[in-house]
């Protein structure tokens, strides 16, 4: 018998060659029933020749998701997506979502402590606190595999990350910022939820590196760390514009937005500092059609839940204790580019 090639897998699936390659390499525009399709027949002939697919547990498998339900759209949005997939997938005997009230050790390590004894594979968003990765090590110890998403919590014994590089993310976001604010000059305001999450310390770092390195005439000013409350975030806003005459650009690199747009609402600023945000939820689809920011990052949360559940399938699936790392491409979304939703 010949080797089998994409045509047999697309045969067998009864889709398009080139869905099947969107799937195997990860990339979004195909549906979540196709999705299973391709993975599907791909596992029944043994065709998996592209690094990073993964192969597929042999029986349907109990998850667990833990997922922090802050003041944070794309949270909610990434329950639904993984709730959406899961449901699509044979191989997936329940998947229990469970809410938890903050990224920190204090709301994951109980949580961790309840785990059902028909579970398999965990994942979760979670900060990278050394509470939580040591947690998180005697839960893949016990022998059940961890993935985490959004942002990643290294050197805890997880099988894999499924999100963006948020080292790339900030990257992109400050090349953008300095494109946009010209030569004129100015600050950028920076806020971030938490100094513990990792991919709020990836984003700032990257956007710091680009502004220092390519736009030394944009001054960034010392972040500012709102915890995720909009609150907080609103007058922290207000102060900074109160403060700074010459604010060029405000980057929010997690929650907290509303804040933000709720301070220019009130302060009114004669001239409106480019705004940059991450994650195309309802709002800021909204504010971007409206003009009120400018650039939303995104790391398309559809696809980040699905490749949640396909990773973590293949975690439990897999004798290797790691998976190669899904790095999904972060999208640029402009008010030109805004997709309908």
């Amino acid at each position: 018998m010949g080797k089998t090639t994409i045509i047999d897998v697309a045969r067998k699936a009864g889709v398009s060659t080139a869905t099947v390659d969107r799937v195997l390499n990860g990339r979004a525009g195909v549906s979540a029933a196709n999705r299973h399709r391709v993975l599907h027949a791909a596992k029944e002939l043994g065709y998996l020749p592209i690094e990073g697919v993964v192969a597929l547990p042999s029986r349907p498998v109990h998850l667990e998701f833990f997922i922090p339900m802050v003041q944070n759209g794309f949270m909610g949005e990434l329950v639904a997506s993984i709730r959406r997939f899961a449901a699509t997938v044979p191989l997936v005997a329940s998947c229990n979502i469970r809410a938890l009230d903050g990224f920190g050790p204090e709301n994951l390590l109980p949580a961790l402590e309840t785990i059902s004894l028909r579970t398999s594979g965990i994942g979760l968003v979670a900060a990278d606190h050394p509470k939580s990765r040591e947690a998180i090590r005697r839960v893949c110890e016990a022998g059940l595999r961890v993935i985490t998403i959004a942002s990643d919590v290294p050197d805890s014994g997880r099988s894999s990350y499924v999100g963006v590089d948020n080292m790339v993310a900030g990257r992109t976001a400050g090349l953008l910022m300095g494109r946009m604010a010209g030569d004129g000059g100015g600050s950028i305001g920076l806020f971030m939820g938490s100094r513990t999450y990792d991919g709020h310390q990836g984003r700032k770092a990257g956007f710091r590196a680009v502004l220092e390195r390519d736009f030394p005439s944009l001054s960034l000013l010392p972040p500012i760390e709102t915890g995720e409350s909009s609150d907080r975030t609103r007058a922290a806003m207000t102060q900074l514009l109160r403060s700074n005459p010459h604010l060029a650009g405000v980057y929010c690199v997690g929650a907290g937005r509303t804040g933000i747009v709720a301070a220019l609402d009130e302060f009114q600023p004669s001239r409106r500092p480019l705004v940059f945000m991450h994650d195309l939820t309802d709002r800021t689809h909204a504010w971007l059609a409206d003009g009120i920011i400018d650039v939303v990052i995104d790391q398309n949360v559809q696809l980040v839940g699905e490749q949640a559940v396909i990773r973590l399938l293949g975690a439990i699936a897999t004798s290797a204790p790691q998976l190669q790392l899904k790095d999904i491409e972060p999208r640029i979304i402009l008010r030109e580019n805004i997709p309908l939703r």
